[in-house]
């Protein structure tokens, strides 16, 4: 469906009344992330991150369709520089945003060999060490023939986490400039903000040297719309 294009101010847009639910949204956006590169852990831990993101007051809908505006739901996205000459990064392209241009299937891995006490042992009975590994987040292994035990921490959602969490942060911060309401008409006003820095509060489409059509487009997308 392609998109309707809005201008004018905040009471021209529409109304959340014809907004999808977030989950509706998310499963209208996943083939568009999953062609980007990512794999369906990376989509998955979008999903994840965008739900305690939202926890600090800001709608899960409107994180993602930021997210979708911003980098397509690309994990891997490049970072490019903004108008003040910043440079952005992250999937919501957020100044100060951690990147991983390039970069897909994202997680951490630390291998730690201090000594420590484990609270759940994996003896593997035959073989070298290196064929074994930690079957869940935060379980230990060892070998009957070794007295080396090594402790493995998998932080699966850190890496994407911070992204969102950075841009919604700073969303946050333009909702907070105007009334930090839950309406239609701050939220619209707040993602002009986003974009551009500063509001003409009588057409939401004028981008300021930023993105012109960037309100109307997230509007669509809220709406379900996925291309324009």
């Amino acid at each position: 469906m392609s998109f309707q294009s809005y201008s004018g101010p905040a009471s021209n847009f529409p109304a959340k009344s014809t907004w999808k639910d977030f989950t509706t949204l998310f499963n209208i956006n996943k083939p568009t992330m999953l062609q980007t590169g990512d794999s369906s852990q990376d989509v998955g831990r979008i999903y994840n991150a965008i739900v305690d993101a939202a926890k600090i007051g800001v709608e899960e809908r409107v994180i993602l369709c930021i997210i979708m505006q911003e980098s397509r739901g690309n994990v891997g996205v490049n970072g490019p520089t903004n108008q003040d000459g910043k440079v952005t990064g992250g999937l919501m392209q957020a100044v100060e945003s951690p990147g991983f241009p390039g970069q897909h299937n994202l997680s951490q891995v630390c291998l730690d060999l201090s000594p420590f006490t484990p609270p759940r042992v994996f003896s593997p009975p035959t073989g070298p060490l290196s064929l074994f590994a930690p079957k869940r987040p935060g379980e230990y292994f060892t070998s009957k023939h070794s007295t080396v035990r090594l402790r493995v921490i998998i932080r699966i959602q850190a890496q994407i986490s911070s992204m969102v969490q950075a841009g919604t942060n700073h969303y946050k911060g333009d909702l907070k400039q105007l009334d930090d309401a839950d309406t239609a008409s701050t939220i619209y006003r707040a993602l002009r903000l986003y974009n551009s820095g500063s509001i003409n509060e009588s057409n939401l489409s004028d981008g300021k040297g930023a993105t012109p059509s960037y309100v109307s487009d997230i509007a669509n997308r809220l709406q379900g719309r996925t291309n324009g």
